[in-house]
């Protein structure tokens, strides 16, 4: 299928203008993502209509933890990825063989729509590889859903381009970000791209009014110096808003850092102080069972407003109210 968001050159290449990137392709030459390709002076899409996996999941398990809690979200990847992290949980389906079989399914927006439906599922959520780069599926599933008023979701790295964003403006609802580290040199080094295309994406997120949540994978060693983790948090508060969640994360070793130890608890745990002392309401610890990073609690009082044990949430209150004092949760709550 034809991709979307390219220019063509008169030498015959193609600059894709779907992320930060912006790749410029002589003929028969692929993406970074590994799944968009010059063919004969136009780029093409090698997955617009593929899919790796779908499922049901927690909708905390994006994780999104103000975005309708307790409810089930149907769940949609493809294959390919921008980046190229060392450390991918998912390199299965988000590194494209060199033989360039892109693995998994054919399937058209209607089926999704249709298993969307079928499953009663008030959400869709484009996860578990780079939704970026399987852009025509997902603007077309999601202009679906929303004419069947289901939401749509991303969790993504943030690399997309201005035009990107424009495009889905008011397609998507939500989206989880990573932001990885908040060093130039990590991005570079660990993923194969960029610090600053994030930056602005997340920005130019919270300014298009999808609710944000941000999520940072703390790998022992690499991006867990205290004082970089501070500077995060501040970013987050001064450029997003202190309402905005973090989610600090356990990283288990994987792909080519498979030997690499895991995330002290004790680790996570200075995480979250470093983001409660910078003036964050609500910070998270994910991928790890903590006393501290669990719950929702009221930023006015101090109340629990939601009770969590692993993916499972309990409001406490009403559509976000807190149960004590009546302060309402900043959130999506139905």
């Amino acid at each position: 299928m034809m991709a979307a968001l390219w220019d063509s050159r008169s030498d015959g290449s193609v600059v894709c203008r779907l992320c930060a990137h912006g790749c410029r392709l002589r003929k028969g030459a692929k993406g970074v993502c590994g799944v968009r390709v010059n063919l004969r002076g136009e780029l093409v899409s090698l997955v617009s209509r593929v899919v790796t996996a779908v499922g049901m999941d927690p909708v905390e398990k994006k994780p999104l933890y103000h975005f309708l809690p307790g409810t089930k979200i149907f769940s949609v990847g493809s294959a390919g990825c921008n980046f190229s992290c060392q450390f991918c949980q998912n390199s299965s389906i988000a590194q494209v063989p060199e033989n360039g079989i892109v693995p998994g399914k054919r399937a058209a927006p209607e089926d999704l729509l249709a298993l969307a439906l079928s499953n009663r599922a008030r959400c869709i959520a484009f996860t578990y590889n780079e939704p970026t780069v399987f852009f025509e599926l997902l603007y077309e599933t999601a202009g679906m859903a929303a004419s069947r008023d289901i939401r749509s979701v991303l969790v993504t790295n943030g690399y997309m381009s201005a035009d990107c964003l424009a495009a889905l403006g008011r397609r998507i609802s939500a989206a989880n970000v990573d932001l990885k580290s908040f060093s130039d040199a990590f991005y570079r080094k660990y993923c194969g791209a960029r610090l600053q295309p994030v930056l602005d994406s997340l920005k130019a997120i919270k300014k298009l009014g999808w609710w944000l949540e941000v999520t940072t994978l703390v790998i022992p060693g690499v991006n867990d110096g205290k004082e970089e983790m501070a500077e995060l948090a501040a970013f987050i508060r001064d450029e997003l808003g202190p309402d905005t969640p973090w989610h600090v994360t356990a990283f288990h070793g994987a792909h080519l850092m498979a030997d690499h130890p895991p995330t002290p608890l004790d680790t996570l745990e200075d995480c979250w102080r470093i983001g409660r002392e910078a003036g964050l309401h609500f910070v998270y610890i994910g991928n790890a069972r903590s006393a501290l990073g669990s719950d929702t609690f009221c930023p006015s009082c101090g109340a629990v407003v939601i009770k969590r044990t692993g993916y499972e949430a309990r409001p406490l209150g009403t559509a976000g109210l807190c149960p004590a004092c009546g302060a309402q949760t900043p959130g999506v709550w139905k």
